[in-house]
């Protein structure tokens, strides 16, 4: 990907490793805070909570308490969807 970016872009490649960084840790920040984060034509980050639930040990079929737990989604945009099929 950064190799990619920095031909794109016309950037060395370590110019291109921090803009994707910086990236990331926009995204990160920004999904931490509870904000969703919308790339136009390419599709959206948001939070989500998964509830609390109970699942099974698959070695021994035991019920195990899984807690909630906050997951990060992305849904593709129609941009995104169309280019691909």
């Amino acid at each position: 990907m950064i190799e990619h970016i920095a031909q794109q872009a016309d950037l060395s490649k370590a110019a291109a490793g921090r803009a994707l960084e910086a990236f990331f840790e926009g995204v990160q920040t920004s999904l931490r805070k509870g904000h969703a984060v919308t790339l136009v034509g390419f599709g959206t980050f948001a939070v989500t909570t998964r509830p609390a639930r109970t699942g099974r040990n698959p070695r021994t079929g035991e019920a195990v308490q899984i807690k909630k737990s906050k997951v990060a989604k992305f849904r593709a945009g129609k941009s995104l969807r169309d280019n691909l099929g």
